[in-house]
């Protein structure tokens, strides 16, 4: 390792752990610093599968942590520029979009903070990407906001982070999970979200909750009723729509084994094209499921059952910042979240920006503005 030997880094988390606890030596003290130091490691970067274009002054190193549940979260931790360990930096936890790997979106805006002096992690959310999880591709509104609050457990113990200036950041439908972290994990002292999308409210009531009437949510629910018996009958998860559709006979629209599909049809709207030209074009990544597969067809069921950031109001007196485009089909999610929330707060509308803009355009994307955001609110 070129900035932590694992001998320094056992060393390093055996302190951390004390002095989380209180500075105690008792022998739980140990054990529990002990357990953190097997449960979280940093190592050298390896193969680079990164699908956006990459700053050689900023240091990569691959990471694992552990969830209150006991899955591996693997994230990749950017470093400053002239990085030096000796400093305390100001730190970000990053993830997003819903169904994407660190590889793509979350990477990259990981990148560009620490480009502007901040260290960030960029994780892949549980039983998805490089991380843990007996099933794969299942989403949980529950896990992925804890995953937010373990991250911020990870780049709290490390010996060049200021433990007082953590921040997070969602990405599309991992917005909410970081709202709802940072509403009651007071460690992190500013939140921001870019190209938001309300995971349980595009899932349960579709697109701006006009799409399902009760009688067509009554058959969704029929339909995962359906998806659960053949799932626990197979023993694993079968593909299907996080979104579930349904035609005008009320009858659900099934899928195959991907969720866009190999060749964008003639006709296909906006919204689907944007998607397809980013995950199946210029951002493609196989580990992406949004590229190379769909969710669990069971997956709707968490978000059926429980709210994201319902009590966005707590989060006041720290900040919270979201970055919209005036084109973005999805704006109307942030405007809602900023009614609701409690100042400081700033709705940042990129003029000109589409949803999937907001991805990947570094000409749109207000990277300065973000930056100067967690500058003013991480002090």
């Amino acid at each position: 390792m070129n900035i932590i030997k694992k001998s320094a880094l056992a060393a390093t988390l055996f302190l951390a752990g004390a002095a989380m606890l209180g500075g105690t030596t008792s022998a739980f003290a140990a054990q529990e610093a002990s357990s953190l130091m097997k449960n979280s490691s940093i190592e050298n970067f390896g193969r680079d599968t990164r699908v956006f274009k990459t700053d050689a002054s900023i240091q990569v190193k691959k990471v694992h942590f552990q969830n209150r549940y006991g899955i591996s979260v693997t994230g990749d931790l950017y470093l400053p520029p002239n990085f030096d360990e000796q400093k305390k930096y100001a730190a970000v936890a990053l993830s997003g979009p819903f169904g994407a790997v660190k590889e793509q979106v979350s990477g990259l805006y990981a990148q560009e903070l620490a480009r502007r002096g901040f260290v960030a992690v960029a994780f892949d959310p549980s039983f998805t990407g490089e991380s843990g999880g007996n099933v794969r591709d299942v989403a949980s509104p529950d896990i992925f906001t804890e995953d937010f609050s373990a991250a911020i457990d990870f780049i709290g113990m490390l010996p060049y982070v200021d433990r007082e200036r953590l921040g997070a950041m969602g990405i599309c439908g991992l917005s909410g999970p970081a709202i709802t972290a940072a509403t009651n994990d007071l460690r992190i002292k500013a939140v921001a979200v870019s190209a938001m999308y309300d995971m349980v409210d595009s899932i349960r009531n579709h697109y701006k909750g006009d799409y399902y009437t009760p009688k067509q949510r009554e058959i969704v629910k029929q339909y995962l009723a359906e998806m659960r018996w053949k799932e626990a009958e197979k023993g694993s998860s079968i593909p299907g729509y996080h979104e579930i559709p349904v035609d005008k006979d009320g009858k659900v629209i099934r899928m195959g084994k991907k969720l866009l599909p190999d060749k964008l049809p003639e006709g296909a709207d906006s919204v689907t094209k944007e998607f397809f030209d980013y995950y199946c074009g210029r951002a493609y990544h196989e580990r992406s499921i949004n590229s190379a597969a769909a969710w669990s067809s069971t997956t709707p069921y968490g978000f059926f059952n429980f709210p994201l950031d319902s009590h966005i109001e707590e989060i006041s007196p720290r900040p919270i910042m979201l970055i919209t485009g005036d084109k973005a089909h999805s704006k109307y999610h942030s405007d809602d979240v900023y009614k609701r929330a409690k100042k400081p707060k700033e709705l940042l509308v990129v003029p000109g920006a589409t949803h999937t803009d907001l991805y990947d355009q570094l000409d749109k994307i207000p990277f300065d503005k973000l930056a100067a955001y967690f500058n003013q609110y991480l002090k």
